[in-house]
């Protein structure tokens, strides 16, 4: 019987366990695409789900991972051939079917997509799901019709997997960003990914009023609680808010003033279960609009042996960036 290396994730009568160990073939779950995963990620909700913070696992045993990329072992799919390089994001992966953070996995091919050219295995991990987030909620700007010349785009919790792509995305496409962090002595990493301006996050993550004094043209939040509040009072007539994080809260403490005094639009970015269009959209733009030689700056690559040991550290806030996690060491 064919075995291979993965994290799992138990819970019985002794408690929450979180072992690395071997797996067997017959034990994965049911899907018509079967991968050789050579690369995953460490996110937040992955470290929730490892050290047991929240109820993200929705059935055990679990094999935890949101993000993963490989290539194709076996597939009833039409879309997918036995060889191609295919990656992941979302779709409930890592809660409530086996994830990325094992050596093999077996998913639905409809939520998979081709590997764009343009990256390897391992750089579209070091985007993962953060860097596609971000690039949704640019495309949210973009529709809105936010321009560069528009005036100042807030990105809050910038050093962040999702805070630093968008301060990227957004730097590289011309937009003036203000970078918010808890983390001053970053400013200068946040400034080689693109931010003109940085700001202590405690200017937004206390109480404040229900208007503010207009200055952001746009915002880009994965904080939510008071942060995304206050990011809201500021926002400008008729700019937008692009909400996709709950970092400091899921919560809202907050006005409608915003909403119905200044027209201010607060749009969900959903990453998820996004449609195909939606996700080959952003995988696309990310080809053409990141700059590939920020990924070593925004990401760094660990084996998956020490992925038990960082999730801890990722949730007290002790990591930049991204976790791009090698499963083969």
């Amino acid at each position: 019987m064919s075995t291979f290396r993965g994290i799992l994730i138990d819970k019985d009568d002794s408690g929450y366990q979180v072992t690395l160990t071997r797996l067997d073939e017959q034990s994965l779950p049911e899907g018509d695409v079967t991968l050789n995963v050579s690369h995953s990620t460490l996110n937040y909700k992955d470290a929730l789900a490892l050290t047991g913070s929240s109820p993200i696992v929705k059935r055990f045993p679990m094999v935890p991972g949101v993000d993963l990329a490989g290539t194709v072992q076996a597939s009833q799919h039409p879309r997918f051939k036995v060889g191609e390089q295919v990656l992941l994001n979302g779709w409930g992966v890592g809660e409530g079917h086996w994830g990325g953070l094992a050596e093999r996995a077996r998913l639905k091919g409809d939520w998979l997509i081709h590997l764009p050219s343009a990256f390897t295995t391992a750089q579209a991990m070091a985007i993962g799901t953060a860097g596609y987030t971000a690039m949704l909620a640019v495309i949210a700007l973009e529709q809105h019709g936010v321009r560069p010349g528009d005036g100042e785009v807030l990105v809050t919790g910038a050093n962040g997997g999702v805070g630093s792509f968008a301060v990227a995305l957004l730097g590289k496409l011309g937009y003036q960003v203000v970078a918010s962090t808890g983390r001053p002595q970053e400013s200068e990493y946040l400034k080689q990914l693109g931010a003109s301006a940085i700001i202590d996050r405690n200017e937004l993550n206390q109480p404040g009023r229900p208007l503010l004094k207009e200055r952001w043209a746009a915002v880009i939040d994965s904080l939510g609680s008071h942060t995304l509040v206050n990011a809201c009072a500021a926002t400008r007539y008729r700019g937008i808010v692009a909400a996709c994080g709950l970092a400091q809260g899921m919560d809202f403490p907050g006005s409608v003033a915003p909403f119905i005094l200044r027209g201010v639009t607060l749009a969900g970015i959903d990453s998820v279960t996004r449609p195909l269009a939606d996700r080959e959209q952003a995988w696309a733009r990310l080809a053409t609009d990141l700059d590939p030689a920020l990924l070593p700056l925004i990401s760094r690559e660990v084996g998956l042996s020490e992925v038990i040991d960082l999730a801890p550290r990722l949730i007290a806030g002790e990591v930049r960036g991204r976790l791009v996690v090698d499963v083969r060491r």
